[in-house]
């Protein structure tokens, strides 16, 4: 479906520096590097520019889970991925009325970012697009952390989802959320939790987020999606997993059953 190359950043300072992707040979970037730990492990500035370029001028940009924690220090990042994990001094945070509003906090109000437990989440569609045009209007995911306080800029964003926080907050926040950057695209999202331990964890074996991740990436590249909805889709009550047997077969190059 897609032809993916694979850019690994390194840690060690010189090599880092010198890491430069060339973006501009892809409909689409994933994102998935995150310096939270270490601040000290930022990008070149020509790599910061190069990737700012890449969106303004078209680019299709997925922010993959805790890169959304990332590059704080990064005024064009986080103008592009809207919100991400802050503390409470910097930029807006959205929640979600029990009426399906949007709630705008200013900086300074509230919490620091943070999430409770992970656990199996029900998504509630706020708007619809062509990533989620045929979806339940409830789904659940499964074993997702739900942020709350997401903060950023928040400028020429659209939440799609929501999510309750029932593991800390008790509220509502969102949970997949599109940025007009420029010409580009970009897509941000709490889900797809991994740690370094993990594989293939059911967060990542949930048909619903596999099914997001093909459309996302479809409509990052063309603005539209073809991916059709699978009949085992989650519902509002169950989540839907596809067995790690699917993992290994793709390990020896056996297409998914």
């Amino acid at each position: 479906m897609f032809l993916v190359d694979v850019s690994t950043i390194p840690t060690d300072s010189v090599q880092r520096l010198a890491w430069r992707a060339d973006f501009d040979k892809y409909a689409v970037v994933i994102q998935s590097s995150n310096n939270i730990w270490d601040p000290k492990l930022k990008w070149s500035p020509e790599a910061e520019k190069d990737l700012e370029d890449y969106v303004e001028n078209g680019g299709g940009l997925f922010i993959l889970h805790s890169a959304n924690n990332a590059f704080s220090h990064w005024p064009a990042y986080n103008q592009m991925i809207g919100m991400g994990w802050r503390n409470k001094s910097y930029g807006y945070s959205l929640e979600i009325s029990n009426d399906g509003e949007i709630i705008r906090h200013a900086p300074g109000e509230g919490e620091d970012t943070g999430h409770g437990d992970r656990f199996d989440a029900l998504i509630q569609i706020i708007n619809r697009h062509p990533i989620n045009r045929d979806y339940p209007n409830q789904w659940k995911t499964a074993n997702t952390e739900v942020y709350y306080f997401p903060r950023g800029p928040a400028e020429n964003l659209t939440v799609l989802s929501y999510a309750y926080d029932s593991t800390g907050t008790q509220r509502k926040w969102p949970m997949e959320w599109v940025v007009n950057y420029g010409k580009g695209r970009v897509y941000n999202s709490s889900m797809g939790h991994l740690w370094k331990d993990e594989i293939y964890p059911p967060a990542f074996r949930c048909i619903g987020f596999q099914t997001t991740i093909i459309r996302v990436t479809e409509w990052l590249a063309t603005g539209e999606t073809t991916y059709p909805l699978p009949g085992n889709f989650p519902t509002k009550d169950n989540v839907s997993l596809r067995n790690d047997r699917a993992f290994l077969n793709q390990e020896n190059n056996i297409p998914f059953q």
